[in-house]
């Protein structure tokens, strides 16, 4: 599985750059189907989801292709329209590829998906929407099984606004007869790049970025070139990481857009985000004090994938910080490990309270997810002393190859097995 060593307290100095969105690539893969032809993606990002994504693809029949950051898909010969059991459960987000296999083969099979263990993520919004959509659903035994033979375009409204759900839906309408409206969609910047890369192969689909998407079926669909957008949530995790050790730190290739959010809470915290055009300077300014309450929140509000990183810069800071996490029950799995490292927290259901602490200590640690991961790296940068963090296989699915970048910024940190 792997671990990795970081001595705390060096501060970070330097310039890196953002790799492509883990959270865009793996729908822009799974639609990759649609067209029957080529695809190429740009800024495909290095990580262990992406490779279960590639997986998947090539199970199904694809001839898939990477040149450095570069994935080259030819969909045009699938062999199947399954998912093995294995397969389904390296990565959550593997459902996705439920809607595009009904809409390029008119049924699909396959097993729940696995994942982080963040509670429960319930696929019933993408279920119900399919059936909504003509498709006949059968669960049994841990298997879904779909079938289409004439799916009608129709108004589907979310009871939530789900990222999973909305991106199952989009790439199951391409095929439908007439239109299709999602309303109540998920707004994030992924949901957009989604869109962009369904336009490039000739999809008539409008409205993504806001609360309702509308997609016209039936398009002829072409080969497609796709640069994907940043990865916002590596960039503010690189942002905290800065604060945290107290350095300087240019991080290049963002979407300034993408993370105000977060920049605006930073800001006058002690620390100074300083945004460019695609780019953003990051100095630690003074003490840093508590942020008072952060309620999780679908785009635009505060990203629940950013709370375990910011809790741990939080651990640092004066004052006491208030964690509501509306989204996952279980997102609070890091704090026990950042309680080792000598971090006051409390928990009573999804609040969470940090008092800030004079400083941490190295410690062996265990990442149980990818974003708590993070946190965990973030604490040891910041802690006196040497920690090991184990789990990294986790952290592996989102970060592309994290201990080399944060080397770059002068960061101690080094992989063993």
């Amino acid at each position: 599985m792997g671990a990795l060593i970081i001595d705390g307290n060096i501060p970070l100095n330097g310039r890196i750059s953002v790799h492509g969105s883990k959270n865009s690539v793996l729908p822009i893969l799974a639609a990759a189907l649609l067209n029957g032809g080529e695809s190429i993606i740009h800024n495909c990002p290095d990580l262990r989801d992406v490779s279960s994504a590639v997986n998947i693809l090539k199970y199904l029949g694809c001839s898939v292709k990477r040149e450095k950051d570069v994935v080259i898909i030819d969909s045009s010969n699938l062999t199947c329209n399954d998912i093995p059991d294995n397969l389904m459960r390296e990565m959550r987000s593997s459902v996705i590829f439920l809607g595009a296999i009904i809409s390029r083969c008119g049924s699909a099979s396959l097993t729940f998906p696995g994942g982080c263990e963040l509670g429960p993520r319930p696929i019933d919004l993408h279920l119900a929407a399919l059936r909504e959509l003509g498709c006949a659903v059968l669960e049994e035994g841990g298997h879904i099984t779909c079938t289409a033979d004439n799916m009608q375009g129709k108004d589907i409204i979310l009871s939530f606004p789900s990222v999973g759900a909305t991106e199952n839906i989009m790439l199951a309408a391409v095929s439908c007869k007439g239109t299709t409206r999602i309303l109540n969609a998920a707004r994030e910047p992924e949901i957009e790049d989604l869109q962009r890369f369904l336009r490039a192969m000739g999809a008539n689909i409008s409205g993504a970025g806001s609360s309702t998407i509308e997609i016209v079926g039936g398009a002829r669909l072409h080969n497609a070139e796709h640069f994907v957008i940043p990865d916002r949530i590596v960039a503010s995790t690189y942002i905290i990481a800065a604060v945290m050790t107290g350095g300087e730190v240019l991080i290049e290739k963002i979407i300034p857009e993408h993370i105000m959010t977060v920049t605006s809470l930073l800001n006058g915290a002690g620390c100074s985000v300083t945004l460019g055009r695609d780019c953003a300077l990051v100095r630690r300014t003074g003490t840093l004090c508590a942020f008072r309450s952060i309620r999780t929140m679908p785009y635009p509000g505060f990203p629940t994938d950013v709370q375990p990183p910011l809790m741990a810069l939080t651990t640092r800071c004066v004052g006491t910080t208030v964690f509501i996490e509306n989204i996952f029950e279980n997102r609070y799995r890091h704090v026990s490990e950042l309680i080792r490292m000598g971090a006051d927290i409390k928990i009573e259901g999804k609040v969470a309270l940090v008092y800030g602490v004079r400083e941490l200590s190295g410690a062996k640690v265990a990442a149980t997810d990818l974003r708590g991961g993070a946190a965990l790296i973030i604490a040891a940068l910041g802690a006196d002393g040497t920690s090991e963090i184990t789990g990294v296989s986790h952290i592996d699915r989102g970060y592309e190859h994290i201990e080399n970048t944060l080397s770059q910024l002068g960061a101690k940190i080094r992989r063993v097995e």
